[in-house]
């Protein structure tokens, strides 16, 4: 039984690291060189925030300084924040002379059946116009100089109707470096960029810190009504988009978020908000998950213990065979966020934790409290 169970979880990472469309290689990137465009078209950067004030500057600065040659505008739709949200997006305007290119936005109350960041955006899109391109970015990001040049690139050389980045996450803190580089891994499996952006296939992912989309595509697919009730806006937006033309996720370089975790409760009300919202509210998928991370993740370590203390060397050489091959994959992962390889050892612990986040997070529905966010629950 050990033999088989050690097999099983080998063949699973093989499964992993050779079918999966490489999703672990972390290879979806943005060219360093941004190819000239005869014509720069109009964007609109539509930031929704939400009781932002220690981000909100930097976030504005960040895209008030982008290096773009076509008409670029910022709208900052202030979701009834009580901190000085909207003041301060708007001295960091005046900081920098360019109160004529931001305009903050009150926004109204939330109507039944709308997530309150769906709603700020659709705010966005509706004083946006006529832009050709509308760049949904969060209040906790700041972007380099050159971010929208290489989107806009992108999306028009290649004719992707939407280009979204999995902004540089922080990994600051002791938490961040434990949990963080584990999220990000998780993610990529769960949606292989590669796969993502094949237009052939069906996989549809974004990452909802920038998102780059073409204007008249939007409104062709339904415009944001359509998923007015999104907890998970990004992925459900690209499911929205892929069947209208391509679309590009990757791994960004230049844009960074804002937000530090100063403890594992933080990351765990940030995954816990939208994790059973993932596996669609279905025990079924709920049952299947955990059993799937206790197998993939837990037993490795089990059976290496077992075989040791009792002398099942081939058990103990695949589990051992296991662990090495898992940390293998998760090596680029910590190389892009700059990591010591050191921290492959703690991807299995990670794994356990999310396991929990994910099992709360069900409780939490059941308890008529989850997707709790920003002071807003969502039944």
């Amino acid at each position: 039984m050990a033999v088989a169970l050690a097999t099983f979880v080998f063949l699973g990472w093989l499964f992993l690291t050779f079918f999966r469309g490489d999703f672990w290689r972390a290879g979806q990137r943005l060219p360093q060189e941004i190819p000239h465009l005869p014509h720069w078209p109009e964007v609109v950067a539509i930031v929704p925030a939400r009781n932002e004030a220690q981000s909100i500057g930097r976030c504005v600065e960040g895209l008030l300084r982008q290096d773009y040659p076509g008409i670029f505008r910022v709208i900052v739709v202030d979701d009834q924040s009580q901190d000085g949200t909207a003041s301060l997006a708007e001295e960091a305007a005046r900081r920098l002379g360019a109160d004529e290119r931001l305009l903050v936005l009150s926004g109204s109350p939330l109507p039944q059946g709308w997530a309150g960041k769906v709603w700020a955006m659709a705010q966005g899109v509706e004083a946006a116009g006529s832009a050709t391109y509308l760049w949904f970015t969060d209040a906790d990001i700041e972007h380099g100089p050159r971010v929208l040049q290489a989107l806009l690139a992108k999306a028009e050389n290649e004719q992707r109707v939407l280009v979204s980045l999995m902004v540089r996450l922080s990994t600051t803190t002791l938490w961040e470096r434990w949990l963080i580089p584990a999220f990000l891994f998780f993610f990529q499996k769960l949606y292989p960029f590669p796969w993502v952006n094949d237009p052939q296939h069906q996989t549809a992912a974004a990452a909802g810190g920038c998102m780059l989309v073409r204007r008249e595509v939007l409104a062709q697919s339904g415009g944001l009504a359509r998923m007015r009730g999104a907890l998970i806006d990004d992925c459900t937006l690209a499911a929205q988009l892929k069947p209208l033309g391509a679309i590009w996720l990757g791994l960004a370089d230049d844009s960074l978020s804002l937000r530090q975790y100063q403890s594992p409760r933080e990351i765990w009300r940030m995954v816990a908000r939208s994790a059973y919202v993932q596996l669609q509210h279905r025990p079924s998928l709920l049952l299947g998950t955990t059993l799937g991370m206790l197998v993939m993740y837990f037993l490795p370590w089990a059976l290496l213990v077992l075989g040791l203390l009792k002398g099942m060397n081939l058990p103990a050489a695949l589990a051992a065979g296991t662990l090495l091959l898992s940390w293998w994959i998760y090596w680029p992962t910590l190389r892009y966020l700059q990591l010591s390889p050191l921290w492959v050892l703690s991807l299995q612990p990670a794994a356990w934790l999310y396991t929990l986040m994910t099992l709360d997070s069900a409780r939490q529905y059941y308890a008529g409290r989850g997707g709790a966010w920003k002071g807003r629950t969502y039944s």
